[in-house]
């Protein structure tokens, strides 16, 4: 499959039959995000979204993850230390609006592809694609209460969607492990399937989708985002600004701490 050049080995993307495959690529850190990932990301949707030869984005991670989502490791050395929390908060609405906010709304169908786990922001992203194909090893998390954390690239929204309020928020307060069988049957994801017939099987559904009616997709995906009720953009903005609240907060620098230390978190509600 022809490679394309993102600038970073963070991502990689690849063109072929009208099927734009973009792999988070940090497999010994699970595919967690980094901001060249991330920046990377931004301009592939960007360029995919007026690109009329892409028919189909597959988003996947490589190794044995999909993606565990942010960087806990790089978040308990600090860093961005000088960023003011408007200017963080800031950043953080347009990453998330570039990302999964443009997954969303890309007027072409999207299909994320989960080998492992898809956990935090990488759940999200995962829930942002219209479709989704799991290996029977892989498994979702919410995460976020474990890092002292509210949540981010719009994962309250979309679960809420897919799966209902009550749920949405057993699995955010809780964070316990979904496998890929009970994700099916909450209506998590689309597929799932050994993980030898993975490679196959995405080709298969990218490939339906690639040669389905590109114009009536557009229209159809506006009418289903429609009917969902609500505004994406609010959710994604508020979660950005809770996210980088929570970012201060001691519960929050003690999890990520713990995290590294592999000790379980304590969290004293400051």
């Amino acid at each position: 499959m022809p490679q394309i050049d993102t600038g970073t080995p963070d991502l990689q993307a690849a063109f072929e039959a009208g099927v734009l495959t973009l792999t988070m690529n940090r497999p010994d850190a699970r595919n967690a995000l980094s901001r060249p990932m991330l920046q990377a990301m931004q301009q592939q949707l960007v360029a995919a979204e007026f690109d009329l030869a892409v028919r189909c984005i597959v988003l996947t991670g490589s190794g044995k993850a999909f993606c565990a989502g942010g960087d806990v490791k790089g978040m308990a050395a600090g860093g961005a230390a000088t960023r003011t929390i408007d200017e963080a908060i800031h950043q953080q609405r347009h990453s998330q609006r570039e990302t999964a906010g443009r997954l969303f709304k890309m007027p072409k169908p999207t299909l994320a592809v989960l080998p492992g786990a898809a956990a935090g922001a990488g759940l999200s992203l995962a829930m942002s694609c219209d479709l989704r194909l799991m290996a029977s090893s892989a498994f979702m998390t919410t995460a976020f209460a474990k890092v002292g954390f509210a949540g981010d690239y719009g994962g309250t929204y979309f679960m809420t969607q897919l799966i209902g309020a009550a749920k949405a928020r057993e699995l955010y307060m809780l964070s316990d492990r979904v496998s890929a069988e009970e994700a099916l049957r909450l209506g998590l994801t689309n597929w799932v399937c050994e993980p030898e017939q993975l490679a196959a099987r995405t080709g298969e559904i990218a490939q339906r989708l690639a040669n389905g009616p590109a114009v009536a997709y557009r229209y159809m995906k506006e009418n289903l985002n429609r009917a969902m009720g609500g505004e994406v953009d609010e959710c994604l903005d508020l979660e950005a600004t809770h996210h980088i609240h929570c970012a201060q907060t001691d519960d929050h620098k003690d999890a990520a701490r713990a995290f590294v230390d592999k000790r379980e978190p304590v969290f004293k509600g400051r």
